[in-house]
């Protein structure tokens, strides 16, 4: 490292002493639990509060994290898209098993997912690429997402390409290489930041009779 940037291990942000996050507090169920979190953080006004990690692994267990954007959530999971051809929509149909993770560092708050992912219904994945701007249409088609490109021109050539085919079309039709995946929760944690780093983790864990709630260790 060089200059005044100081050493990561000398990083040091104590987080508040206030409220936490007490099994009383929680909600009956990780979806109404998660609700009421994810519309304080809108509330807050952090920065695209539907940024999470996405975190996936291949046939051969090579583990693999991006950031990408929460389009839907409801009982059932969370639901996000991507090219089925990319490395996350590879590894998902390889191996269908993924994290997520949504980082409110302003609120001193995680919200952990770990659970099964599979593909949404094509009538979803439709409807949700018909409601994109042009713009992003375009771009499904253009980008042959995580491929290796020889330069910035050859995604720019590929994106006209795309305006120009589809010029006189619309709707534009989603891919058919493009689609929706949903992460089924095992697993949802919720991860309130504590003075001391004695934080607040309260997880539903998935059980044969339903949900178990346990507080972890920090």
């Amino acid at each position: 490292m060089t200059g005044d940037t100081p050493l990561p291990a000398g990083m040091r942000h104590e987080y508040a002493a206030g409220a936490g996050l007490i099994e009383a507090d929680l909600a009956d169920d990780w979806h109404t639990q998660f609700d009421r979190w994810f519309a304080e953080a809108v509330a807050a006004g952090l920065p695209e509060p539907n940024a999470m990690v996405a975190g996936t692994a291949d046939a051969a267990g090579r583990p693999s994290a991006r950031t990408v954007l929460l389009k839907g959530y409801d009982p059932e999971g969370f639901v996000f898209f991507t090219n089925y051809r990319s490395r996350k929509g590879a590894d998902a149909l390889a191996n269908p098993h993924a994290s997520l993770v949504f980082p409110w560092f302003p609120m001193q708050r995680q919200v952990i997912v770990a659970g099964s992912v599979e593909p949404v219904g094509r009538a979803e994945t439709e409807a949700y690429f018909a409601s994109r701007p042009r713009g992003s249409q375009l771009g499904a088609w253009a980008s042959a997402q995580s491929s290796v490109l020889p330069d910035r021109a050859a995604l720019d050539d590929a994106y006209r390409a795309a305006a120009e085919r589809f010029a006189d079309v619309d709707p534009i039709p989603a891919p058919a290489h493009w689609g929706g995946l949903r992460v089924r929760p095992e697993s949802v944690e919720f991860w309130q930041g504590r003075a001391s780093r004695l934080h607040d983790r309260l997880r539903f864990r998935r059980t044969d009779g339903g949900w178990a709630v346990e507080r972890l260790a920090p």
